[in-house]
């Protein structure tokens, strides 16, 4: 071993100690013995064992442990660290304005371990909440990650949806050629690993373009590959002008799609089609959307013309789940209401957390009555507008809701919802959850399985259960349109739904800016087949209020 890495062993190891906020005099000393290593003029790994230890700054600790690295390759004491540190607080030490003492408090205090768990919670002002971290340090803190999670190379849907749609317009605006999006970006999905596009142009032409604009490019037979200095890993499919809206069909669908429908429709697809639509009229089959191209059974549906209308931005009729200034929201909640006026929505539900949810500064029974009754004059003020009691309650390790019925009973609706104790395998996640819908003041069902996208794959669930549960209780299942969330998993809604199991699309939003996060939540659920009959939020005031009067009757 070099010194360079005999030193970034030693720093490392003073980082981890402080993270497990263990003996503060070692870690010193470490991180000291880390920055004399790297200066030393002579490699450690040709001086004799007994001079090492007679290094100023050393030591006889210090150079067992220098010994035992050159010897081994490892240092013990490290790995024995390594071993008992959740992955991803190593991922946080990447990100600048991140030190080890910051890392022990979001990990030990908000108990999160990623940088995707960290970045929802800046987004939700979590951070502000503890010492060391005021707005602007959050704020410093949001910047980095995006930075870092910009040179991974996986995007969210909201994340990519800008540069795809005005790169492809720079495209056909510098080079005057049809360039169309196609693949899973097209079909809306979640995470979008590459952008891929059908172009008319010619292959040599379109590499010498990307080239002079510094892309590397892999050329294959009729696609090339590209990257450049933005990271997004792109595909371009060439095909002659006249074929154009045949090759966008063969690389929209999925490989189960495109199977079935080759399985079904052999030798079918007519080169000369001059839009896709003529595709599936040609075949006598109703027009699949993309975002409906996934699976191989929307075939027969299409066959039997019975295609849903699904769920649009404009179908939704009320902001279901927010949170204000009362707990983690950036706004007050005239604010909020007045943004959902503004934006022509007929009703807002506040959701603040629950008193479990200290970190979110979680509402106790005292300030639950100041808020409601603030409430109530707002509704006053602002009629025919209206703003709905609710709270996001914390679902507890044994299933229970985090207040009494009599405090429960004064909500018109209760989100219960899962933030703690995360790193459950299904049998506790059921039970906790089963626990949760059987209760009669739980509404709404929040974040099914408490994921994030790209950083946490979220607790085990047995979706068939859940669901008949949901249906048993009368309990509505959320799909949290943030776009880092989106979860329920758009795949099982057809399930649901197919019980009668309402569902709720809900941005979870903690500022009026992130009532636009129900878009990302509308796409999701198109792909599940959501009509506006079957989704919560599209249901206008007064359906509303006589959905709720229903769930009065659960409580008796």
């Amino acid at each position: 071993m070099d010194n360079y890495a005999i030193a970034d062993n030693f720093l490392l190891l003073a980082k981890l100690i402080d993270i497990h906020g263990d003996n503060g005099f070692k870690a010193k000393s470490y991180a000291s013995a880390a920055f004399i290593i790297e200066k030393l003029p002579a490699q450690l790994s040709t001086l004799q064992a007994d001079k090492i230890s007679e290094l100023r700054g050393i030591g006889a600790s210090i150079g067992k442990k220098i010994i035992e690295q050159l010897h081994s390759g490892r240092l013990q004491e490290l790995d024995t660290y390594i071993i008992k540190t959740p992955v991803g607080l190593f991922e946080m030490l990447k990100i600048k304005g991140l030190g080890p003492k910051k890392i022990a408090t979001v990990w030990k205090e908000l108990e999160i371990e990623s940088i995707g768990e960290l970045l929802y919670a800046c987004n939700e002002n979590r951070l502000m909440l503890y010492k060391g971290f005021g707005g602007k340090t959050q704020q410093n803190i949001k910047t980095s990650i995006e930075f870092y999670l910009n040179n991974q190379g996986h995007y969210l849907f909201s994340q990519i949806e800008v540069f795809a749609n005005a790169f492809t317009k720079r495209l056909e605006s510098e080079l005057n050629y049809t360039f169309l999006l196609t693949g899973d970006f097209r079909r809306q999905a979640e995470v979008i690993h590459k952008l891929e596009w059908v172009t008319d142009i010619d292959q040599q032409s379109l590499v010498t373009y990307l080239t002079a604009n510094e892309y590397t490019i892999e050329e294959k037979e009729g696609l090339i590959e590209a990257k450049g200095s933005e990271n997004v890993a792109m595909h371009f499919y060439f095909t002659e002008a006249v074929h154009l809206y045949v090759k966008l069909f063969e690389t929209t669908g999925s490989h189960e799609f495109m199977h079935a429908w080759h399985e079904a429709y052999p030798n079918s697809i007519n080169s000369n089609v001059t839009k896709e639509e003529q595709v599936f009229l040609n075949n006598q089959v109703a027009f699949v959307p993309p975002y409906l191209r996934e699976q191989a059974s929307i075939i027969n549906i299409a066959r039997a013309n019975a295609i849903p209308q699904v769920v649009n931005v404009c179908d939704i009729r009320g902001i279901i789940h927010t949170h204000s200034n009362w707990s983690d929201g950036s706004n007050t909640i005239e604010e909020m209401a007045r943004g959902a006026m503004d934006k022509g929505f007929e009703y807002l539900v506040i959701s603040d957390h629950s008193k479990s949810a200290f970190y979110a500064n979680g509402l106790y029974p005292d300030r639950i009555k100041a808020q409601h009754q603030l409430i109530r004059e707002l509704n006053e003020e602002l009629a025919p507008f209206k703003i709905f009691r609710s709270i996001e309650s914390d679902i507890l390790n044994d299933g229970s809701l985090d207040y009494d019925d009599m405090v429960l009973s004064s909500f018109d609706l209760v989100i219960a919802s899962v933030h703690s104790n995360l790193k459950m395998n299904e049998e506790k996640a059921m039970a906790r959850l089963l626990a949760a819908i059987a209760n009669p003041y739980t509404t709404i069902l929040g974040h099914m399985t408490g994921r994030l996208l790209l950083s946490r794959n979220g607790y085990p669930v047995d979706y068939t259960t859940i669901i008949e549960a949901c249906a048993k209780h009368k309990v509505v299942i959320e799909l949290n349109a943030h776009p880092r969330r989106l979860d329920m998993n758009w795949r099982h809604i057809e399930q649901a739904t197919s019980k009668g199991v309402l569902i709720s699309i809900d941005p979870d939003a903690h500022q009026v800016d992130a009532f636009k996060d129900i878009r990302y939540g509308v796409l999701a659920a198109q792909k599940g087949g959501l009509t506006s009959q079957q989704n919560l939020s599209s249901f206008t005031l007064k359906q509303f209020e006589y959905f709720l009067l229903k769930q009065q009757a659960k409580r008796r």
